[in-house]
């Protein structure tokens, strides 16, 4: 991974270098005098129409992988309607490995090299388990537009998790913006508690935390196999886990399956855990983390509405400001790569 695919801003050196513009006024002047073609006489630098096109793909993939976790809370508040927490988190991992499972035998994909398997475990432990183990036990008590605004600064904690993970130094205006952000959250968090943080909202922020490690690891592995096998073999890993937690949970834990609760897990497994992660992965393989993260600015937005939407939640006036303040945190962060 590249410094440049963190919200960082490089340390600019002073060189002294030809005029930019001159010189490729000057090399396309004489490519034209050669009779080069108009492809090569472009200067350097300049994007064409396969690179934008390109860039664009990445975008719109990244795009569809925030829509699809806008609604992994919504959909976790239904499939706790009829099942326990932990057959939530145990059968969605499940149910999820089918799909990639199988693609993973149909197209005979060879496993990865061994150099890659601490990444991918990594992966399981953060977007398979860990990040959905916590904010699942966390809806049980929190709101889930409380828990969106809260998890809101995953695109903070992501872009400074990968800062440590390429040894970048991020500048002061990131530091300051992401403290801020931090701060925002946190106040939130209080006020809505009544002065104190409660245990909910020590599980999301602990679900920030790892959940951003797992990002960062699946957007390194994304550059070296397709974002699809990234998350297929992370959730193979982690299958011997789920399963014996899915077997143990649904003989522990009351099951009353409606039409909510299924349709809230099956969205989990097949949009959220897979189809969500595969285009996101790929996405921030194409733009790079750091761009990835400022389309994740939409996403506490985006589960707030789904709140009142799907829930018929009533929010407080605090959360779509705090909302608001985190978002422009992040624009800051986003701003200082440099």
């Amino acid at each position: 991974m590249k410094d440049n695919d963190s919200a960082i801003a490089t340390v600019g050196i002073a060189v002294s270098t030809p005029d930019i513009s001159d010189t490729g006024t000057a090399k396309t002047a004489a490519a034209k005098r050669l009779g080069t073609p108009k492809a090569a006489a472009t200067a350097p630098g300049t994007p064409n129409a396969a690179t934008t096109a390109h860039v664009g793909r990445g975008m719109l993939l990244a795009a569809l992988g925030v829509a699809a976790f806008s609604l992994t809370f919504p959909a976790t508040a239904w499939g706790l309607e009829g099942m326990g927490p932990w057959t939530v988190v145990m059968l969605r991992s499940v149910l999820a490995t089918v799909p990639a499972g199988a693609a993973l035998l149909a197209l005979r994909v060879r496993p990865p090299e061994r150099r890659h398997w601490a990444g991918i475990a990594v992966v399981a432990g953060g977007v398979v388990l860990g990040f959905p183990l916590l904010t699942t036990l966390a809806l049980e008590t929190s709101t889930t537009s409380h828990a969106a605004v809260v998890v809101g600064l995953l695109p903070l904690t992501t872009a400074a998790c990968s800062a440590v993970r390429t040894g970048a130094r991020p500048s002061r205006t990131f530091w300051i913006a992401s403290l801020v952000g931090a701060v925002v959250v946190i106040g939130f968090a209080v006020q809505q508690s009544g002065g104190v943080p409660n245990r909910s909202d020590l599980l999301l922020f602990a679900a920030l935390l790892v959940c951003a490690a797992g990002y960062t690891e699946g957007g390194r592995l994304a550059r070296h196999m397709p974002g699809w096998q990234v998350i297929g073999w992370a959730l193979v890993l982690a299958l011997p886990v789920t399963a014996a937690g899915a077997a143990l949970a649904l003989s522990a834990e009351p099951l009353e399956l409606t039409v909510r609760s299924v349709a809230g897990v099956l969205w989990l497994a097949v949009g959220s855990q897979f189809l969500g992660m595969v285009a996101w992965y790929r996405g921030m393989a194409v733009i790079g983390i750091s761009r990835a993260s400022q389309l994740q600015l939409a996403q506490p937005l985006l589960t707030l509405l789904w709140s009142v939407l799907l829930l018929g939640e009533r929010l407080p006036p605090a959360a779509p400001a705090a909302a608001l303040a985190v978002l422009v945190c992040i624009a800051v962060t986003q701003r200082t790569r440099g």
